[in-house]
């Protein structure tokens, strides 16, 4: 394959739940950042983030696939969707081989490894999900977008740290060119607000 194209996008952000919402709260310098209203934050250093709000999973996936994935994987399937109608392209048994999933993260289900932690120390084994390893492992994004919308070709995440969701556009293009792939669903997605992370930011000086 010579040439890979951008051909639909998605995206759910701070500053827009939209593509189209997204760019112009950016292009009109609006920002993101404000109180933490996801967790208490008042004994820490930092008390403000670019928290995703306004968002309510239920608008993109039906409550059974919102009660099983992450936060991040609820916005990277909100965001799959919106590129798949941007795109125009509909999933069948004929073309789902020919579709892929590249959607790496930082942190993966960090929320759920810390609220799970927090259940087992104060009630013990039983209080644990039999879901909580599935929804918890970084590539839970790419595997629930996969099943989500139908496709069966290959599936990949990576773990980068703030580089995640460059490297995935990087690695799509790859897999299209080794023809590995006709369509790649390709970015990042991340939910990292949680207090332990943000403790940790703060104490590493990061912020």
């Amino acid at each position: 394959m010579e040439h890979v194209v951008i051909t639909g996008l998605g995206a759910i952000t701070p500053i827009g739940l939209t593509v189209e919402g997204c760019w112009r709260n950016l292009t009109a310098g609006v920002s993101g950042v404000g109180p933490i209203t996801l967790f208490d934050a008042s004994d820490l250093p930092t008390r403000i983030a670019a928290e995703v709000k306004g968002f309510d999973p239920q608008d993109h996936m039906d409550h059974k696939l919102a009660r099983r994935s992450h936060r991040s994987a609820q916005f990277a399937l909100a965001a799959a969707y919106q590129a798949l109608q941007g795109a125009g392209l509909t999933i069948n048994e004929g073309n789902a081989p020919t579709v892929g999933v590249v959607i790496n993260t930082g942190a993966g289900g960090v929320g759920i490894l810390e609220e799970g932690t927090g259940l087992l120390l104060s009630g013990g084994p039983r209080k644990i999900s039999p879901l909580f390893v599935p929804i918890m492992m970084p590539n839970a994004v790419a595997c629930q977008v996969s099943i989500a919308i139908g496709a069966k070709g290959p599936v990949l995440t990576s773990t980068l740290a703030c580089a995640s969701g460059n490297y995935a556009l990087v690695e799509a293009m790859h897999m299209l060119q080794r023809g590995e792939a006709e369509v790649m669903i390709a970015g990042g997605a991340e939910a990292g607000m949680t207090r332990l992370l943000l403790t940790g930011f703060c104490n590493m000086g990061a912020l």
